[in-house]
């Protein structure tokens, strides 16, 4: 039997998508068990793919469950910030469930202000488990790579999905609405695997060009941010030259001077207000001017007159709100091209006694 490979979990996104709504909401409901109604404010910890995640999840939560979400880096956390008093709910983010930061944080904050907590994971019974009230189930299962992917997109949309229960728990939304939001759903993530092809023939059709990269970034606004982190997150760890994502206006204050000949920019086009795609447009009119390594990956029926074969159309998303949770399923796919077309064997492991020196999980990870 074949092993499984980062691109195997990818194509095996659209039926774990299926099986998360099908499930609606039976998974949400066990995780809510002594959810506190009154809750106005959450706090969510977690790293790396699962913050990227998280973010991605935020703007959704935020507008339909009406709460507020305050993000943090979970060893900073622990071991530099004041526990903030009016957090009333703890939100730990880890697929493995063996992220020790995470697990730490989370008696940490227990231990400083008691107040529910929900562990988000693949992996219920592990560590994470324990370590909070109740538990959301991204129904994955483990991934046997350390390149995540499938259960990123999981994450991104259980969190989502997670909210939208308490929005109508809370009375914030009627069952009619309810049932619209994972039509909606339903409808975005059917094309998953049409935009994993669509994605496929891009990468193959701009091959020189990502291969001749020495850096990638990604300019993002809105909740696409969180897609643009992810991007940084994937791009560093399996291609390994210099990656970042930015959030628009942050680009436009001191990264574009670092634009040069060998850089590839992603522009990552969602519905959005007029003035916020105006000054989008605007930056990448400009930096056209200067490369030809220019792209765009566009979720919008927005068409410019200057759109030529480096933008990907893809089906549009019309809530931006929902838009990352298929955004981040792109930059896997280009992700694992460009590393493939950069001369990296994903199945050769390096560094993989990494977790065993620095601790940053609580067991051995054994990938594959």
């Amino acid at each position: 039997m074949n092993k499984p490979t980062m691109l195997t979990y990818i194509n095996e996104e659209q039926a774990t998508f299926k099986k998360i709504l099908d499930n609606y909401p039976a998974q949400q409901d066990q995780a809510l068990a002594n959810y506190p109604e009154s809750s106005k404010h959450w706090l969510i910890l977690a790293t790396g793919s699962s913050y990227n995640a998280a973010l991605s999840a935020k703007y959704y939560v935020e507008h339909i469950a009406h709460v507020r979400i305050s993000l943090a880096q979970p060893f900073h956390y622990q071991h530099y910030e004041q526990v903030d008093p009016t957090i009333d709910y703890v939100v730990g983010v880890s697929q493995s469930g063996q992220s020790t930061a995470t697990v730490d944080a989370m008696k940490y904050v227990g231990n400083h202000h008691p107040v529910q907590s929900l562990a988000v994971t693949s992996m219920p019974g592990t560590e994470i488990t324990d370590a909070a009230d109740t538990t959301l189930d991204i129904q994955t299962g483990r991934e046997q790579v350390g390149y995540v992917s499938r259960g990123f997109s999981a994450t991104v949309l259980s969190i989502m999905l997670f909210g939208l229960r308490i929005a109508a728990n809370k009375n914030l939304i009627d069952v009619t609405a309810e049932r619209n939001e994972i039509e909606e759903f339903r409808t975005i993530l059917n094309e998953t695997d049409d935009v994993i092809s669509a994605t496929t023939r891009f990468a193959a059709a701009h091959k020189d060009d990502f291969t001749d990269a020495q850096q990638f970034n990604t300019v993002a606004y809105g909740p696409a941010i969180g897609s643009a982190s992810e991007m940084e997150t994937k791009f560093t760890e399996i291609v390994r030259v210099p990656a970042a994502g930015y959030e628009l206006e942050a680009y436009m204050h001191g990264p574009y001077l670092a634009f040069k000949p060998t850089s590839r920019l992603f522009f990552v086009r969602t519905t959005a207000q007029p003035e916020v795609l105006a000054k989008a447009a605007a930056l990448r009119k400009y930096e056209q001017r200067y490369s030809k390594h220019v792209f765009t990956l566009d979720f919008t029926n927005v068409r410019e007159a200057d759109d030529d074969d480096r933008v990907l159309h893809l089906p549009a998303v019309t809530d931006d709100d929902k838009a990352p949770v298929i955004i981040g399923t792109v930059f896997q796919v280009l992700a694992w091209y460009v590393a493939i077309d950069h001369g990296i064997n994903l199945s050769d492991l390096i560094f993989d006694d990494f977790s065993d020196a620095v601790h940053n999980k609580t067991q051995h990870q054994n990938y594959v």
